[in-house]
């Protein structure tokens, strides 16, 4: 669950009832039973847990809630990071605001799709048009961002409010920059569990998927940006919050470049409709990994790296690049961290993970050029564009990394017209299933896309 820093959390709980109540159209807000009365009757009111025989659900994320507080009242643990909620509570849900068409052009973006990206472009804006839900399967690098704006612009245009959803923090702060350029003159929201934000009536909003459990009935048109990505792959909880804030009148798109099997069953039933895309924006092939056996210790408890590892990051740094080595565990990053900086005195490195509390700036300063190298987590699998950035996985065979995961780590290299051709190492002691497809899946969308 996305908690916000303790701080945040006490701000967001004291700020709570000031509020205005014309800034929370298209919310729901928890609210004490004896506090009811300070909320305009004409808001729907719903118990915050309800009892289903002798079982509780939550009503803003819709799972069981199995904990009590003394006195035996219930409240709910999976979405105790945005509030808790307990049946001393009830949700009350403000309705979105009347449509206000905006009085300029919506789009300032002055760019060219590709023939490829334009036909995927002109299924979203058709599948708009009958409210249907979309499933855009696209490789890494295609230029999903960018093929999304005429829709979105179209959505906006008619005074409908649009949010733009994905997992990952990250990823939400790689999308606001670029949308904010895009669309200049909208108001736009961007909320996390790492930023706190006052709520506004933003037409656009660009957010992590845990974030939509505040919304309800709130956005014509939902979009699930990498929605096979933790924790939003798999979760029933998240998958309620985006059908609940899509208005019944809206549709939703999924954005992905490894779409689920539950998914593609859909597409086969014509329930799901569907676009494929397997060029990048620049026509070259993805880069495809290079697997390679490590026998022996990836690092060994002295901190000596394997001289097959070190051969390979030589042979990247001499490149002047950026390099990002993945690494799956947090507790490793320090040890491989005070290694390489004593191999290589004269490269700038970090290492970064998701409870790291210089998380942003130190990406940003990756992106900047202000750093030669990265150590990193799964955090920055997916979502983040660094140019020229080259990639080495270590543990390639650790059960973190699925197939998925794997192309999309892949998928961070060779994104730049200038530099598709990256280099991309998978080290591995055991050659897993996840790797054997992830390679095999990339060397697939690049036969389809000749």
């Amino acid at each position: 669950m996305e908690m916000p820093p303790f701080g945040v959390l006490i701000v967001m709980m004291i700020n709570t009832n000031k509020i205005e109540f014309e800034k929370l159209h298209g919310r729901q807000i928890s609210v004490p039973a004896a506090a009811l009365k300070e909320y305009p009757a004409r808001y729907e009111r719903v118990p915050a847990i309800r009892q289903v025989d002798t079982s509780y659900y939550c009503s803003r994320c819709n799972s069981i809630c199995n904990a009590f507080l003394p006195g035996q009242i219930a409240y709910c643990r999976e979405c105790i990071g945005l509030g808790r909620v307990t049946a001393n509570d009830y949700l009350v849900r403000i309705p979105d605001a009347p449509r206000q068409l905006p009085q300029d052009s919506v789009l300032r973006w002055t760019g060219k799709l590709t023939p490829a990206q334009e036909r995927v472009s002109r299924d979203l804006m058709a599948s708009f048009t009958t409210k249907s839900n979309h499933l855009v399967h696209a490789v890494t690098g295609a230029g999903k961002t960018e093929m999304l704006f005429k829709v979105v612009a179209t959505a906006l245009s008619a005074g409908n409010r649009v949010c733009l959803a994905t997992p990952r923090i990250d990823v939400v702060n790689e999308l606001f920059p670029r949308f904010s350029q895009a669309f200049s003159n909208t108001k736009i929201g961007k909320y996390h569990g790492q930023e706190y934000s006052e709520p506004e009536n933003d037409q656009l909003v660009i957010c992590t998927t845990h974030q939509l459990l505040k919304f309800y009935h709130a956005f014509e048109l939902v979009i699930i940006d990498e929605v096979d990505a933790f924790p939003y792959r798999d979760s029933r909880l998240l998958a309620f919050g985006a059908a609940t804030a899509q208005k019944l009148s809206g549709c939703t798109f999924f954005l992905t470049a490894t779409p689920a099997k539950e998914q593609l069953a859909l597409v086969k039933k014509n329930q799901l409709h569907y676009s494929l895309l397997c060029r990048r924006f620049h026509g070259f092939d993805l880069p495809v990994p290079q697997a390679k056996l490590v026998v022996g210790a990836t690092i060994s408890q002295k901190g000596r790296i394997n001289w097959i590892i070190i051969k390979a990051i030589r042979k990247l740094i001499a490149l002047q690049k950026p390099l990002m080595i993945f690494v799956p565990k947090i507790a490793q990053l320090d040890s491989y961290y005070r290694t390489l900086s004593k191999l290589f005195p004269t490269v700038a490195m970090a290492s970064v993970h998701a409870g790291d509390a210089e998380r942003i700036e130190k990406i940003m300063q990756f992106r900047a050029g202000e750093l030669d190298l990265l150590l990193t987590t799964t955090i920055l699998e997916r979502g983040v564009t660094i140019r020229e950035a080259q990639v080495i996985v270590l543990d390639a065979d650790d059960r973190i990394y699925n197939t998925a995961s794997l192309v999309q780590i892949a998928g961070r290299v060779g994104r730049a017209a200038n530099d598709p051709s990256g280099q991309v190492y998978f080290f591995y002691h055991e050659y897993r299933e996840s790797i054997q497809k992830a390679i095999k899946q990339i060397k697939r969308m690049n036969k389809h896309g000749k």
